[in-house]
């Protein structure tokens, strides 16, 4: 997706004589929000996101507009939608076993420089008013092709550059990253839309990639964190799934991300029957609905950068936090307090993702890495293909306030009911007190109660 207090510098990266280390080790806190960037590597790797993302953004909103207006029907959207989401459901562990062979930063320059072919090839059609409906089918599967490799290889390649003690830092700057791209990228596409067409934003997300390749290609390979890379063989794809079943601290975790990421997180399903249905306000409140809820997603990141941990309890916390606001918002009287809502939906989804993606990176074998942030990334990219129907049925049967409630209760009975287990599995218990004249409440060992009695 790592803690302790400690300086703000890099680790010094391990070169290939020496043996690399693994994310266990030598783990500590950074105490500032940015620090990762201090990293060469990282910082040409995030530039060109930054790039990157604003153009993915722009595409999806133009691949969206392009189908509409080709067809004039919303079936045909969510089937282009379908078609880019489909390649990570039926191959994202396979690509995770590929990641785990091969060279990450290579395997990135082939899948971003793909996309980049299949972006430039949509505007090439469009501008020519060749452009039929399959075309844009061939290049949303096309795009969900490359994502198999290059999602697993993203997040993976991460720990790569700026090693253990930065990873939560550097993973939660990608996300803000990702989720500030989200507030600038539909603007111009808009623009760029009603300006000069949709062949345009799709050339300038052809173009958008040069920026990632570049600063590939700028990186100094002697700076990296050496992975062994897995070897060939049978059965790696069984021994991934065996590595994530064996281990509570990487299952539970995906676990939980599985049950938020399916039943909590079905905003276009929700927000838009609320901006309709519940407060007649059309689709300027939809957008801002949007917009509130990227700010708050930004600002969850950034403080996961600040605060440099990937606790267990963090997520558990966060989730429970997450549910229990979505709950709050599904009765939500006004217009007005739905959508300040959406920020903290925003800040505790976010931490949620980062935390998870953190922890489990932190825990994961480094020669496992590809195929255990696949199974992680088919769970949560994977379930709105399956919530997103049951949430529609709630949403039609009860109505919309039913089906976001539906989605906040399980997702915070999920976080709550792991949490229990994995404190009765590790001999904790629910410890209520007092610190500093503020009431905590916190997991302490079963021992110390007997320990204390001793004592008095």
């Amino acid at each position: 997706m790592s803690s302790g207090t400690g300086a703000d510098s890099a680790p010094a990266p391990t070169t290939h004589d020496s043996p690399a280390r693994t994310p266990a080790e030598g783990v500590t806190r950074t105490s500032s929000m940015f620090s990762s960037l201090k990293v060469r590597n990282y910082r040409l790797f995030f530039a060109g996101q930054v790039v990157s993302n604003i153009g993915t953004w722009m595409q999806r909103i133009a691949q969206d507009w392009l189908v509409l207006s080709l067809t004039g029907s919303a079936t045909a959207v969510g089937v282009t939608t379908a078609l880019q989401f489909l390649p990570m459901l039926l191959f994202g562990l396979y690509g995770g076993v590929l990641v785990d062979r091969l060279p990450k930063r290579r395997a990135l320059l082939v899948t971003q420089s793909s996309m980049a072919v299949t972006g430039i090839a949509l505007a090439v059609l469009t501008l020519s008013g060749h452009v039929q409906v399959w075309h844009v089918y061939v290049a949303a599967f096309a795009v969900g092709l490359a994502t198999v490799v290059d999602n697993p290889a993203r997040q993976s390649f991460v720990s790569e550059m700026v090693g253990p003690d930065q990873l939560q830092n550097a993973v939660s700057l990608n996300s803000a990253n990702f989720q500030s791209a989200r507030l600038v990228g539909p603007a111009v596409a808009g623009l760029m839309i009603t300006g000069v067409g949709t062949g345009w934003a799709f050339l300038a997300n052809g173009l958008s990639f040069v920026a990632p390749i570049v600063g590939l290609l700028l990186m100094r390979a002697r700076e990296l964190y050496v992975v062994e890379r897995a070897p060939r063989g049978k059965g790696q794809l069984r021994e991934g799934l065996r590595h994530v079943a064996g281990r509570p601290e990487l299952i539970w975790p995906i676990v939980l991300v599985g049950f938020v990421g399916t039943f909590g997180f079905n905003f276009p399903v929700y927000l838009s029957a609320f901006a309709d249905d519940v407060f007649h306000a059309g689709a300027g409140s939809y957008s801002l609905f949007n917009t509130l809820m990227a700010v708050g997603s930004v600002a969850g990141a950034l403080l996961a950068a600040r605060r440099g941990t990937a606790r267990m309890r963090v997520l558990i916390a966060a989730a429970v936090a997450f549910g229990a606001i979505e709950l709050v918002a599904a009765v939500a009287p006004t217009l007005w307090l739905f959508a300040l809502l959406m920020v903290p939906i925003g800040m505790f989804g976010m931490t949620v993702n980062v935390t998870a993606n953190t922890g489990i990176q932190l825990n994961t074998d480094p020669a496992m890495r590809g195929r255990v942030m696949s199974l992680y990334m088919m769970v949560f990219l994977g379930g709105s293909p399956v919530g997103a129907p049951i949430a529609g049925w709630i949403t039609d049967a009860y109505g919309v306030r039913a089906g976001l409630a539906a989605g906040g209760v399980i997702s915070a009975a999920a976080a709550a009911t792991i949490g229990l287990l994995l404190a009765r599995t590790g001999g904790l218990r629910l410890s209520l007190g007092w610190h500093h004249g503020h009431p905590t409440l916190r997991f302490v060992p079963r021992e110390r109660k007997e320990e204390l009695a001793a004592v008095a």
